[in-house]
C-alpha cells in the first residue's frame, strides 16, 4: 500500500487519494478540486489510477498537452462529459453523451459529427490519447468510458492527423485502489435489453496490484425498421505500481457489435422548392431483412511512467488494434428512379446492394520524457518525444456491388440513356414504365420488405481493396513556462506522412509528405478562481487512400490527387471555477479555418467521384458550465452559437452560403436534485434535461431546411438511505416531439427517436 501511495504522491497524485477515501464515506461534494488546486504543478504525469469522484465536471485532462494539467490551466476550450452525467442521463451511446458539449453536433446514426461547425474527415476515434480506427456506423457503447473529452480545434500538434473543429477523446475507467463492484440491468422501449458489470479493487494485500473489469451486452431494436443492434464488450484492465517510482497499466478491449446501417428515412422530392419532412413515417429505412453489418476489434495498451527523479520523468504507451469490418446493404443511389423520358419519379428511390469486407491492423507508439525545470523566475514543464503512428488496410478485402439498369442481353449499364430506351429491359410501377433496375425500386407509396439473397442480382462492380500502410512519424518540444500570473504553452512538432497503396506488390504507390507545426497558447491568471487565455493552432491532416472515403481502385494514391487539409484556429476564453471549487465555467471565442476539404460529389452514376472545396471559416462563441450548484443539486448546461459559411468552392454560387448540418444556435442542459434527508422525499432524486437545435442545412440537397427543434428529457431516481441499490426510470423525449439530427439529401434525413423510456437498476457491493 505504501507503494501505491508514495507513487501517487510523486506523481502529484494527493487529489486521487483524498476523493477516494471521500468516496468511501460520503455522497456530498467531492473536495477533489480542492486538492488539485493546492498540487496545480504537481500532478501525475500519466492516468494509471482511475478517478472516484461523483460529479459532472472533471478538473483536468491528460491528453490535451500530454501533461496532466488543470482544465483551468490548458489554453485551449475543452468540454468534458463524465461517467456520472452518462449515467445519470442513461446515455449508453457515445453520440447520446457528447452532444451534452458545446458545439457538438451529431450529424447522422453513425458516428459522425460536426464540432464548431466543421465536419468529421477522419473514420475513427482517439483512446486515451491514441489514435484508432474503427466505429464509423455503428455508435461505440460507453460502459467502459471514464469521460469524454472534447478538445476543440485542430490539435494536430498533440494528436497527429485530427479533424479541426475538435477531437473527442475517449479516456477509459482505470483500476482504483479500493474494492468495488457495481452491476447494472436495463429495460426500455424498442425491446432494449441491457445488462453492465464493473468490478475494481487491489489483488494483493499491499495494493500494488490494481485491477478493473468493465463487460456489457445489448440486444435493442429501433423505432426504425428493420434496425437492430447487439453490443458485446469486454475489457480488463491492470495496474501495477511496484514502488514510489513506477507504474504500469495494461487494458485490453474486445468489442463485437452486429446490426444494420440505417442510411436513414426518405421523402418524396421538393415540389416548387417546398418539401413536407413528413410524407413518409420517420421509421421507414430503405433497407432488407438480409442487411446487416458487422464490427470486431480488438485493442491491446500499455502505459508505462517511471520518475528517475523528482525532476525527470519517462512514459510511453503502446496501442495494437485490429479490427474487421462485414457489411451487406441495400442503400439508394442517392436518386430517385426515372422513366424512359428520363424524367424522375420521386415516389421511387433507386437502390443498389453493397457487400464489403476489410480488416485492419493499426499500431500506435507515444514515448516522451518530462522536465521540471527553473531558469530564474521561470518555471519549466519540458516534454520532448517521438508518435509513431501505422494504419495497415491488410490483404483479403474487398466490395462488391449491384446497381444499374438491365439490358436485353442480359448485361447491366451503370446509367440510363433515353436515346438507347429499345435497349433496356422494362418494368411498370404504378402504371409507369421504367427502365428495369439491376436492384428493383424501393416504392416510397407501398414500402415492402422481402428477404432477398446476394444471388439475386448481377454483380457488375466487383473490386479487391488494395492493400494499404499510412505511418506518420513524428518528433516535438512542448514547454509550459510559468512566470508570476501568465502561463505559456508553446509547442512545435514535426511531422513525415507517408502513404502506400499496393503496399508490399509489385506496383506500390507512394507518397510522402511533411509538415511542421506550431501551437502557441498564454494564459493568465486573474486570480484563484479565474484565468483567461488566447490560442493559436495549425492543423494539417493529409488524404490518406487508407480512410473509407477515398477511391478503391489503387490505381493512383490518394495523396498524389488531393492537397491536405490545412486549417488554423484563432481562439480567446475564459475560465473559472466557484463556489468553493465545486463549479466549474468555460467560454471562448474562435474562428476556425480550414482549406482543401474533400468531399464526396454526391454523382449517382458515379458515387465514388470525389471532389475538393476550396475553403471554410467557423467563427463563434460557447460555454460550458458543470457542478454541484448545493451538495444535493448538480448541472451540466452548454451553449453555442456558431457562424459556419464556405467561402471558396467550385460553384461560385455556394460561396458565403451556410456550412451544412450546422445550426447557428445549440444548447444542452441536464440537472439532477435528490431531496435531502429532512425532506418526505428523502429517497428520491429528479433529473431534467433539454436539448435545443435551431435550423440546419442538409450536407448535399440546399432546396430544403431541417427545422428548429427542443425536446425535454426526465429521469426519477430511487435510493433508499444506506441501500446500495438504485432504480432509475429515464424518459427521452418527453413530448414526442418530432425531429431531425440531419440530412444529406431528399433520400437520407436522419429523424431523432420519438419518445421512450428505459428502467435501470443499479446495484452496488
Amino acid at each position: 500500500m505504501k507503494h501505491l501511495f508514495s507513487f501517487l504522491l510523486l506523481m502529484g497524485g494527493t487529489h486521487y487519494i483524498q476523493s477516494q477515501v471521500a468516496a468511501t464515506k460520503t455522497d456530498s461534494i467531492p473536495k477533489d478540486s480542492t486538492s488539485i488546486q493546492a498540487k496545480r504543478n504537481e500532478l501525475q504525469t500519466v492516468e494509471i489510477v482511475g478517478r472516484s469522484s461523483k460529479k459532472y465536471q472533471s478538473d483536468y485532462s491528460f491528453a490535451a498537452t500530454k501533461t496532466a494539467t488543470l482544465n483551468k490551466d490548458i489554453p485551449q476550450s475543452i468540454s468534458t462529459v463524465t461517467k456520472e452525467l452518462i449515467a445519470d442521463k442513461g446515455a449508453f451511446y457515445l453520440a447520446d453523451a457528447v452532444k451534452m458539449a458545446s458545439g457538438v453536433i451529431p450529424a447522422s446514426y453513425y458516428n459522425q459529427y460536426t464540432i464548431r461547425g466543421i465536419s468529421q474527415n477522419e473514420e475513427g476515434q482517439i483512446i486515451n490519447g491514441m489514435r484508432t480506427r474503427q466505429y464509423y456506423f455503428l455508435q461505440p457503447i460507453t460502459t467502459n468510458i471514464e469521460r469524454v473529452e472534447v478538445i476543440k480545434g485542430p490539435s494536430s500538434a498533440t494528436f497527429s492527423s485530427v479533424d479541426p473543429g475538435g477531437s473527442i477523446n475517449l479516456v477509459t475507467k482505470k483500476p482504483l485502489a479500493f474494492d468495488h463492484k457495481e452491476i447494472t440491468l436495463n429495460v426500455g422501449s424498442f425491446s432494449t435489453m441491457r445488462a453492465a458489470l464493473d468490478f475494481t479493487g487491489p489483488l494483493n494485500q499491499s495494493k500494488t496490484l490494481l485491477y478493473r473489469i468493465n463487460g456489457a451486452y445489448q440486444d435493442a431494436k429501433s423505432f426504425r425498421d428493420l434496425v437492430r443492434n447487439k453490443s458485446f464488450l469486454i475489457s480488463p484492465s491492470f495496474s501495477y505500481i511496484p514502488n514510489e517510482k513506477t507504474a504500469i497499466n495494461t487494458e485490453l478491449i474486445i468489442s463485437d457489435m452486429t446490426g444494420i446501417l440505417d442510411r436513414g428515412q426518405p421523402i418524396f422530392g421538393a415540389v416548387a422548392g417546398v418539401t413536407n419532412l413528413k410524407q413518409t413515417p420517420i421509421s421507414l429505412n430503405l433497407g432488407a431483412p438480409s442487411d446487416f453489418f458487422k464490427s470486431k476489434e480488438m485493442i491491446l495498451t500499455t502505459n508505462f511512467a517511471h520518475k528517475f527523479n523528482s525532476k525527470i520523468g519517462f512514459n510511453a504507451t503502446y496501442m495494437k488494434q485490429t479490427w474487421t469490418e462485414d457489411l451487406q446493404e441495400h442503400r439508394t443511389t442517392n436518386a430517385f428512379a426515372v422513366d424512359m423520358n428520363n424524367q424522375p419519379v420521386t415516389s421511387l428511390a433507386m437502390m443498389q446492394v453493397v457487400q464489403r469486407q476489410q480488416y485492419w491492423d493499426i499500431d500506435n507508439l507515444s514515448a516522451y520524457f518530462n522536465f521540471d525545470l527553473k531558469t530564474g523566475p521561470l518555471r519549466h514543464k519540458l516534454l520532448t518525444g517521438y508518435d509513431l503512428s501505422s494504419w495497415n488496410k491488410t490483404k483479403g478485402g474487398g466490395q462488391n456491388a449491384a446497381r444499374g439498369y438491365l439490358l436485353n442481353d442480359g448485361s447491366v449499364a451503370s446509367s440510363f440513356v433515353p436515346a438507347n430506351a429499345a435497349n433496356y429491359q422494362t418494368v411498370t410501377v404504378d402504371g409507369v414504365v421504367l427502365p428495369k433496375p439491376n436492384v428493383s425500386y424501393f416504392n416510397l407509396n407501398n414500402p415492402t420488405y422481402t428477404i432477398t439473397s446476394i444471388n439475386d442480382y448481377t454483380l457488375n462492380v466487383r473490386t479487391a481493396l488494395p492493400v494499404a500502410l499510412t505511418t506518420t512519424n513524428a518528433i516535438y518540444v512542448q514547454d509550459q513556462i510559468q512566470w508570476e500570473k501568465f502561463t505559456f504553452l508553446l509547442g512545435l512538432r514535426n511531422e513525415w506522412f507517408k502513404d502506400i497503396t499496393n503496399y508490399e506488390s509489385n506496383n506500390e504507390l507512394t507518397v510522402k509528405k511533411s509538415a511542421l507545426l506550431p501551437r502557441i497558447g498564454i494564459t493568465y491568471a486573474v486570480n484563484d478562481q479565474i484565468n483567461v487565455y488566447t490560442t493559436y493552432l495549425e492543423g494539417y491532416q493529409p488524404q490518406s487512400n487508407t480512410v473509407t472515403l477515398m477511391p478503391q481502385t489503387g490505381s493512383l494514391p490518394a495523396g498524389s490527387l488531393f492537397e491536405p487539409l490545412e486549417s488554423d484556429l484563432k481562439e480567446v476564453g475564459f475560465k473559472g471555477t466557484f463556489f468553493n471549487n465545486s463549479v466549474s465555467f468555460n467560454a471562448a471565442v474562435y474562428e476556425i479555418n480550414q482549406r482543401n476539404i474533400l468531399m464526396n460529389a454526391n454523382d449517382p452514376v458515379n458515387p465514388d467521384l470525389l471532389v475538393t472545396r476550396g475553403a471554410e471559416r467557423s467563427r463563434g462563441f460557447e460555454c460550458d458550465i458543470a457542478g454541484y450548484i448545493t451538495a444535493d443539486w448538480q448541472i451540466n448546461a452548454s451553449y453555442s452559437y456558431i457562424d459556419a459559411e464556405i467561402t471558396n468552392d467550385r460553384n461560385i454560387s455556394l460561396i458565403g452560403a451556410r456550412k451544412q448540418n450546422t445550426p447557428k444556435n445549440s444548447a444542452n442542459l441536464w440537472t439532477r436534485y435528490n431531496f435531502n434527508a429532512d425532506s418526505g422525499l428523502k429517497d428520491l432524486g429528479v433529473g431534467v434535461g433539454m436539448q435545443y437545435q435551431s435550423s440546419k442545412v442538409p450536407w448535399f440537397t440546399r432546396d430544403f431546411t431541417l427545422p428548429d427543434f427542443t425536446t425535454f428529457d426526465a429521469a426519477v431516481y430511487y435510493k433508499p438511505n444506506k441501500s446500495n441499490m438504485q432504480i432509475a426510470l429515464n424518459a427521452g423525449n418527453l413530448f414526442n416531439k418530432t425531429y431531425w439530427l440531419g440530412a444529406q439529401n431528399y433520400l437520407r434525413l436522419f429523424p431523432g427517436a420519438p419518445r421512450n423510456f428505459s428502467l435501470t437498476v443499479t446495484y452496488k457491493f
